[in-house]
């Protein structure tokens, strides 16, 4: 039997379909990231790029956090909490290994946070848990937390990467070789170059698509651009805004613009006069326009928050025009404080472009009503001494990235030194509360009192701006908490 050319096309049409050849989907993913990580346990550094890399996907917790910022199950499948919401029971899945083969019961649990709690952890999030009085074992699969006071974002912060369970085998040198109990296992680590994780085949979970994640790290703007163009790697979560336009309208990639958690704020040293002083304060609220910092800081893609809450949190209350953009008013506030001819301050800066964009177009906007800035420019190690640690600074530009965190407006010894006895009993009751009613209604008294206060300058709400093969799928869009996550993120044809 003699066959035409079309009918011989379509019979090796079929030989290829039906062995997957022709429409195999890939199952490997390179991610761009800008900083390589300084270790690999988050249970032991503050740096997000370590979160970046590991969260979700080497290492789990009890609950995890999702792309809108709610709590779900993780390794715990369900908790029941006591009527004064004093006592959390979780019963933990059975049969989970962690990547070197041993078993995960509820002794890990106690270890977990027996550590974290310990005198000399060097957890950088240990006092968000401090309400843990205790950790108790009842059964392999069921371990129960008692609390000193009740905590309304205690299930939140189990779900952070601070909180990941770690074995007594494994934990201490987790740093360089980690090894959790996640979709994804730990295979190397090329320093200055790259981190390799493979999927771990006797996950308790649902295994992800993918069975390989390479995260590279290209720290230059122009470096991950040609990469990306090439083909080298398939996706970075969060690509310099001023870039953004070569890829935007580009069909082979996919520009996916969402919110962080990142509350930008011109930081203002309220121990320091003229700052201590409310009208200075509002003064220099009026004189800024976000609009304007946000074009040129930003490119555009930074949200104007009024308070320091994210504003895609259901708390968030918008209070953008507490202190609307008004240089007249700006010099008349400045003049009942006493400072007709303006004043002269210092404004230092950490090496990132937002900040010093925003430095550059603040200065130019405060001079309209007097205030004289002087630019700063600082490395990271300097102005955690000088600003951060040291307090030892006028103004400042910085994203405060850590997830509700509204609470450091009752700490008076935080770096921007606001002393308000009524935020610090507000925050006090609102970490005491568990009903969401209540607790949105606190959040947002409190939100309203800071704005009022002007106690920093409110600027923006920092971008997720990704970039992505358009092929991808999965990706979060938003970033309610540090990390890339693997688990859904897949090819499509």
């Amino acid at each position: 039997m003699t066959m035409s050319r079309k009918s011989l096309a379509l019979a090796l049409a079929g030989v290829l379909m039906t062995s997957g050849v022709a429409l195999a989907q890939p199952t490997e993913i390179r991610i761009g990231v800008a900083l390589e990580p300084p270790a690999l346990d988050p249970t032991a550094g503050a740096a997000e790029a370590i979160d970046v890399v590991v969260y979700q996907n080497i290492f789990e917790g009890l609950v995890r956090i999702d792309e809108t910022g709610a709590v779900q199950p993780g390794l715990a499948e369900s908790w029941t909490i006591s009527d004064d919401g004093l006592t959390y029971t979780f019963v933990l899945h059975d049969g989970v290994t962690f990547h070197d083969g041993t078993s995960f019961d509820a002794d890990d649990v106690k270890f977990t946070f027996d550590r974290l709690l310990a005198e000399d952890s060097v957890n950088a999030q240990k006092a968000l848990y401090e309400p843990i009085s205790g950790v108790t074992v009842v059964d392999p699969t069921t371990v129960e937390f008692t609390l000193s006071r009740p905590d309304g974002l205690f299930l939140f912060n189990l779900g952070r990467g601070d909180a990941v369970i770690v074995a007594p085998e494994s934990a201490d040198n987790n740093a360089s070789d980690p090894i959790g109990t996640g979709p994804f296992a730990f295979v190397q680590w090329d320093r200055g170059s790259r981190v390799v994780l493979e999927q771990y085949g006797p996950y308790w979970g649902e295994l992800p698509k993918l069975t390989k994640a390479t995260y590279l790290f290209i720290s230059d703007t122009a470096t991950m651009t040609n990469a990306l163009l090439a083909g080298d790697v398939d996706g970075t979560n969060n690509f310099a805004p001023e870039a953004l336009a070569v890829f935007e309208g580009n069909p082979q990639f996919k520009v996916l613009v969402g919110s962080t958690e990142g509350e930008t704020i011109l930081a203002t040293n309220n121990r320091e006069a003229p700052f201590d002083d409310l009208k200075v304060r509002q003064a220099m609220a009026h004189a800024l326009d976000r609009q304007e910092i946000i074009d040129g800081a930003t490119y555009g893609y930074g949200v104007p928050i009024g308070t320091h809450f994210a504003p895609h949190h259901p708390y968030y209350l918008d209070l953008t025009e507490t202190y609307p953009h008004d240089v007249e008013k700006a010099k008349a506030l400045l003049a009942e404080a006493g400072y007709a001819d303006g004043f002269s301050a210092t404004l230092k800066l950490p090496p990132v472009a937002y900040a010093r964009l925003s430095g550059q177009i603040i200065a130019s906007q405060f001079a309209q009503v007097g205030i004289r800035l002087e630019l700063i420019n600082m490395e990271w190690a300097q102005w955690l001494e000088d600003v951060f640690a040291n307090k030892d600074f006028d103004l400042t530009i910085i994203s405060h990235v850590e997830p509700f965190d509204i609470g450091i407006y009752a700490d008076p010894d935080y770096y921007f030194g606001y002393d308000n006895a009524d935020v610090q009993s507000l925050n006090e009751t609102l970490n005491a509360t568990t009903d969401e009613a209540e607790r949105k209604a606190l959040a947002q008294q409190l939100q309203t009192i800071i704005s009022q206060d002007a106690v920093n300058g409110y600027l923006f709400e920092l971008a997720q701006t990704g970039v992505w093969n358009a092929k991808l799928e999965g990706m979060w869009q938003n970033a309610p908490v540090e990390g890339v996550v693997l688990r859904d993120i897949h090819w499509v044809q």
